[in-house]
């Protein structure tokens, strides 16, 4: 039975969806570019804006912000802001309110070719760093056939990899209806009221960011079913998105913000646990509503206990050696080209006939400016701090 308080938080949901679905439209995003150009004009410098959501796809931006990594570049950065939807913060981003954000990599490829947005992806924010939980008498993915799975949004990575896995397994996601016994109804959750709707057995799983994945694991609510990871190795889900006017008018400035993103990384990589502590609600800038001990079980790489995951088939990929998260900059062309592959046989719910004609080799040109973080990371170490191939180029490895 559906509680007046269940049925408010899905027209909630559906009023974000039908929001971004006006703005990614080059009609709905006009006013919001307007306004950009003209906030632009009245304060051609304007200082770095970070608009972010409190998951850990953000740490980076938000650990230069707390380490001071921006000022040591010469730059001039106001608190980062908080939103609690991603409506909120596309409507910002085109605004021009905030001129650095991390997005949903699939969202990205919306913003460009849906709304016309001038804006660029300049690096990763994280590699992996999501999962799929379940009921905890859900023991694989057929187990789905017949339930109810929530996703962040439509435009997810988390979406394309549990998709992935469904027909792989036989079923057929649904936007609509009931499910059959073969079929899996997919809905829009927010990842706050994910892990509630979980315990009170709304839905049999969802997947999404870090920590949702691990709040239902400390609250013994649910279990992890298999992490993105050890479906797509070393995937991106959020990355850095910037106008593409800074990136023309403002090089010296991009290339700061930039550098500051790529040192956060550099720093996290040997300081897990000081990450975590700065990410929780005990930190006094209070950048998440977050404990310290979920953040640090997904951050802190020996709290993983690789076996009991391995032996549950959460971790099928052992050889691949994957940390629960990971951080590296460089945004692989190979990623974004097999991305747009994948969204093109992806159920997407609202305007999606631009995916059709989206040549995934030119999305990765188009879409993508590595100049930045190329020369951050070349600065910082090399490729090979960063466990990056000298060539900068990889292959895609999605498995089953």
């Amino acid at each position: 039975m559906t509680r007046p308080g269940d049925f408010e938080a899905t027209q909630q949901v559906r009023r974000q969806f039908l929001k971004l679905s006006a703005l990614f439209s080059a009609m709905g995003a006009l006013p919001l570019l307007n306004m950009a150009n003209a906030a632009r004009a009245a304060e051609p410098d304007a200082p770095l804006r970070i608009g972010y959501l409190p998951i850990t796809d953000a740490t980076p931006l938000l650990v230069a912000h707390h380490n001071g990594l921006f000022e040591q570049e010469g730059l001039q950065v106001e608190k980062p802001r908080l939103f609690r939807s991603w409506a909120q913060i596309v409507e910002a981003f085109l605004a021009g309110q905030v001129n650095a954000v991390h997005l949903l990599s699939p969202m990205t490829v919306w913003a460009r070719y849906g709304s016309q947005s001038r804006a660029k992806v300049v690096a990763w924010n994280h590699m992996s760093g999501s999962g799929l939980t379940v009921q905890p008498h859900i023991n694989s993915v057929a187990d789905l056939g017949g339930t109810i799975v929530a996703i962040p949004f439509w435009y997810s990575l988390h979406n394309v990899v549990l998709q992935h896995l469904l027909k792989n397994e036989g079923l057929e996601p649904i936007a609509e209806g009931d499910p059959g016994p073969r079929q899996v109804k997919l809905v829009v959750m927010a990842p706050s009221d994910m892990v509630p709707a979980l315990a009170n057995k709304q839905i049999a799983g969802y997947t999404v960011a870090e920590p949702f994945n691990a709040n239902a694991e400390v609250l013994k609510v649910g279990k992890i079913l298999r992490f993105t990871g050890d479906v797509w190795k070393d995937h991106a889900c959020c990355v850095v998105l910037m106008h593409e006017q800074d990136l023309e008018q403002r090089p010296e400035w991009s290339q700061k913000v930039v550098n500051g993103l790529v040192k956060a990384q550099a720093w996290i990589q040997d300081n897990r646990q000081e990450t975590a502590r700065i990410l929780s609600r005990d930190n006094a800038q209070k950048y998440t509503p977050h404990t310290y001990e979920a953040l640090a079980n997904v951050l802190e790489p020996e709290r993983m206990d690789s076996a009991l995951y391995e032996g549950s088939g959460a971790i099928v990929n052992k050889d691949w050696k994957e940390k629960r998260i990971d951080f590296q900059p460089y945004p692989f062309p190979s990623y974004t080209e097999e991305l747009v592959r994948k969204l093109k046989t992806t159920l997407v719910s609202g305007r999606n006939t631009f995916l059709e004609d989206l040549d995934p080799a030119f999305v990765a040109r188009d879409l993508v400016d590595d100049r930045f973080v190329k020369q951050a990371i070349l600065a910082n170490g090399g490729p090979a701090a960063f466990g990056l191939p000298e060539s900068f180029t990889r292959e895609e490895v999605i498995s089953t």
